[in-house]
């Protein structure tokens, strides 16, 4: 491998960009290498579809895996949570770096927090998931589905289309956003979408030079954490199909919570598969732990609890999920 700059394949989003780059510095500080970035656009940038009409949050993630095994990147970042579960040929997810703040964060016009907001509330998010939770805390609101990059999310509130927006605060904090914020979830609130808060860095397996150099980004604590969070929804079978929040914290010992969400069909406003929550939202929930060697172990464990009180069922009563770049 020579020394002219490696190629880091990004989404053109404004966040995409900013964590690209992000990455980029990183490597370059540890290793001395050059990284340019290289703008691929994705279907899941350009189609105003439901993510679960154009493939899922895998649309995010397609157009810059092909990208990298035509050879036209050197590696690519991801937001870990639009990552799949499955293992992609010829791909390998190289480092994990450190994870920045997983929690989601309340936008409104005037600093209002969800307690303070007004009964009828419209709350944009397209995150059956988010919107699930913010129906259990709140059941007098309006859940709205809306698309689009975090900017033009929070321009419809600032236009007053809508009372407020909820995005993931770690994205907020990459495009210098975080002051608009008005309040943040804990997790023990809102529990995050699985990943949430953090990067993946892939490259082409073959590239084992590469993939030792770009190893140098990597987290272990992060990497134990998130790998708990994933394996638990994989073991869920949940796929593009169902809202499902993860998350584990940690050193030695990773402590995981995880939840199902589900709106009966009786409850929907409208009787429709929109991602809208209503008051009959409803939830399983575990708990575990485990040595953080054991990651994968655990998530499939909590899984397992889950599914025997019924997860499966609530995760049949949805048909989209989190729209991963927000």
């Amino acid at each position: 491998m020579n020394a002219q700059a490696l190629r880091l394949g990004s989404r053109r989003s404004p966040m995409a960009t900013a964590q690209s780059g992000d990455v980029a510095r990183l490597i370059t500080e540890r290793t001395g290498r050059r990284v340019e970035l290289v703008g691929v656009t994705t279907l899941g940038d350009v189609s105003r579809e439901h993510l679960t009409q154009i493939g899922g949050t895998g649309v995010f993630v397609s157009a810059l895996r092909e990208s990298l095994l035509r050879g036209e990147v050197d590696f690519a970042v991801h937001s870990l949570k639009d990552l799949p579960t499955g293992a992609a040929p010829g791909i390998t997810l190289a480092a994990i770096p450190l994870r920045d703040d997983p929690r989601d964060a309340l936008v409104t016009r005037d600093g209002a927090k969800l307690a303070d907001l007004p009964a009828g509330a419209r709350i944009g998010t397209g995150s059956p998931r988010r919107a699930a939770q913010l129906t259990l805390l709140r059941g007098d609101i309006t859940c709205v589905p809306i698309r689009g990059n975090a900017n033009t999310r929070l321009a419809r509130v600032r236009g007053g289309e809508l009372d407020g927006v909820v995005l993931a605060y770690a994205g907020l904090a990459r495009i210098g956003q975080t002051d608009a914020v008005s309040e943040i979830f804990e997790p023990d609130d809102m529990l995050p979408a699985p990943g949430q808060g953090a990067l993946a860095v892939e490259c082409r397996a073959e590239d084992t030079e590469l993939a030792e150099l770009l190893g140098c980004a990597d987290h272990p604590a992060t990497r134990a954490a998130v790998t708990a969070e994933r394996s638990l929804l994989a073991a869920l079978g949940a796929g593009c199909s169902a809202p499902v929040g993860a998350y584990a914290a940690g050193g030695d010992r990773l402590h995981l919570q995880g939840v199902v969400l589900g709106v009966p069909a009786a409850s929907r406003p409208g009787g429709g598969p929109d991602g809208t929550a209503g008051s009959g939202t409803v939830a399983v929930r575990e708990r575990g732990e485990a040595d953080a060697a054991d990651a994968a172990r655990l998530g499939r464990e909590v899984a397992a609890r889950m599914l025997a009180l019924g997860a499966a069922g609530l995760m049949a009563a949805k048909t989209d999920r989190d729209d991963a770049h927000d």
